[in-house]
């Protein structure tokens, strides 16, 4: 398996697919990217085995499974499997699955982490559009154990399947979803997001008693805004933006609030500031 894109969605698919025994090679330009991946790794699995959830034999063999290396290309050339993880910009999707599309084997899958993108779209820049697949996986990785798999059109009804395999594999749970903007997961928990900051914006409740209520009232593990934290207050108005136009609801336009902050630079937890002081 090749993981082309070491940032935070990468790394992630990378660790669980070593954990579950796949040889795999994750690939980033970006040395940095790569030194920080492979730390966040070692680190989330000292944790597991700390815990006891697994044995240090097993982290050891998961951590030599994985290779790094700086050429996507050249990486992904013999994979059976090769996932995308890189920025959700529609335009570099396109060009890294022509370029992988000229590499990869006949008989190699294609996958896209995609949280809102079309992958029928991504799938017409290769000649191969029946062996490209979403797998969208969500953050963190090693810990949330949905993957959406998403089937346009001309899908392989045999590569859908595998990718269900190899996801049940790495201990996660499938839904399969059409090919739609916002697939069902993004789409849901996009206009959550959106509203609970509406409702900030309009002085209903603070973002910590907004995320209470969704916590403590619904059962949601995480409040929406501080997920919006976790995810990157850019990236979320880049998905609500992308459904805004394609959808043409209103409930997908973004609040002045989320403008206002991206603008600032107050991008959630990567920044030290979003809704919430990290």
């Amino acid at each position: 398996m090749a993981v082309i894109g070491a940032g935070t969605m990468g790394h992630g698919i990378a660790q669980v697919a070593a954990m579950a025994g796949y040889q795999t090679r994750l690939t980033d330009t970006n040395s940095d990217a790569l030194t920080d991946a492979m730390s966040r790794i070692a680190s989330n699995l000292a944790g597991a085995v700390s815990r006891s959830k697994m044995t240090q034999d097993d982290a050891d063999a998961a951590i030599a499974r994985i290779a790094t290396a700086a050429d996507p290309t050249a990486s992904a050339r013999d994979a059976d499997l090769v996932i995308e993880a890189v920025a959700e910009d529609l335009a570099a999707k396109e060009q890294l699955f022509r370029q992988l599309d000229a590499v990869v084997g006949d008989a190699a899958i294609l996958a896209t982490n995609t949280s809102s993108l079309s992958v029928t779209q991504i799938a017409s820049a290769t000649r191969r559009p029946a062996r490209v697949v979403g797998m969208h996986f969500f953050n963190p990785v090693h810990i949330m154990k949905l993957v959406e798999v998403i089937a346009h059109p001309q899908s392989d009804p045999a590569v859908i399947a595998v990718a269900r395999e190899v996801a049940d594999r790495m201990g996660k749970t499938t839904i399969l979803v059409r090919d739609t903007p916002g697939f069902a997961s993004s789409r849901l928990g996009v206009v959550l997001g959106l509203e609970a900051m509406r409702m900030v914006e309009q002085g209903v409740a603070s973002a910590a008693d907004i995320d209470s209520a969704m916590e403590l009232g619904y059962g949601h593990p995480m409040g929406p805004l501080r997920l919006t934290d976790l995810v990157g207050l850019d990236v979320r108005l880049n998905i609500a933006e992308y459904l805004h136009r394609e959808l043409q609801d209103p409930k997908f336009d973004p609040p002045r609030i989320l403008r206002d902050k991206v603008q600032r630079g107050e991008l959630g937890k990567k920044a030290g500031r979003g809704f919430y002081e990290w």
